[in-house]
């Protein structure tokens, strides 16, 4: 448990970044599952999902990295959540998983010449006495333009995927849990990738160009 509690490459939980975010966002409340809730919430709003944010340095996985560009994708936000609860001595590590049928464009799921999305990042929070699954990549203003529910948390309830969108129809399907782990393993974590979409880590690659929110705002202005 010391582990899941101590700073890390990743969970950089001493950076001041990540202590200055981690006190304003706590809340008032000294009950750990009240800090857990009001962190989980700060993370997945007030950082933008964008997976075209991935880039292959691993600078940017860190935890104060996401703070400091104020957008990225799952596995950052994963590690930042990570980051504030270490902070606020709530033990956390990273969950990584594959998933299908994930928030996308049609330019997107191009792009990834896919519909799995490798690697999908969730945190684990170890809250009265048990671990719990709580994912705060995506923020209410991008799941509102793909008409689905943003996850909520409460401490007490696994919060992991989107299984139905608006309409009922099926929208996100757990197919590989890769694990839990007390900082991300980079080597595991790249080679995976690599193996799923080889193409993106080409040379001149033009995956890094995008915003998933603008495509999103697009599909809504011709559905409507």
């Amino acid at each position: 448990m010391q582990a899941s509690l101590l700073p890390s490459r990743f969970v950089d939980s001493d950076h001041p970044r990540v202590v200055e975010f981690a006190e304003r966002s706590r809340g008032a409340s000294r009950d750990p599952r009240d800090q857990a809730v009001s962190l989980y919430y700060a993370v997945r709003d007030q950082i933008r999902y964008n997976p075209y944010a991935f880039s292959a340095d691993p600078e940017t996985l860190k935890a104060s990295h996401a703070l400091a560009a104020g957008e990225c994708y799952c596995v950052p936000k994963a590690l930042l959540l990570a980051a504030c609860a270490r902070h606020c001595d709530i033990p956390a590590r990273i969950g990584l998983a594959d998933v299908r049928n994930h928030l996308s464009t049609p330019r997107l799921l191009e792009l990834l010449r896919s519909e799995v999305f490798a690697m999908h990042g969730y945190t684990e929070l170890f809250i009265e006495g048990r671990w719990v699954k709580a994912t705060p990549a995506f923020n209410q203003a991008l799941c509102q333009m793909f008409r689905v529910a943003p996850l909520e948390f409460d401490g007490r309830e696994d919060s992991v995927f989107h299984p139905f969108n608006a309409e009922g129809e099926r929208y996100m399907e757990h197919l590989v849990d890769h694990g839990r782990f007390d900082d991300l393993p980079l080597e595991l974590f790249f080679a995976h990738l690599r193996r799923s979409y080889p193409h993106l880590f080409e040379e001149g690659s033009a995956f890094l160009r995008g915003d998933l929110h603008v495509e999103a705002q697009v599909m809504k202005k011709f559905d409507n």
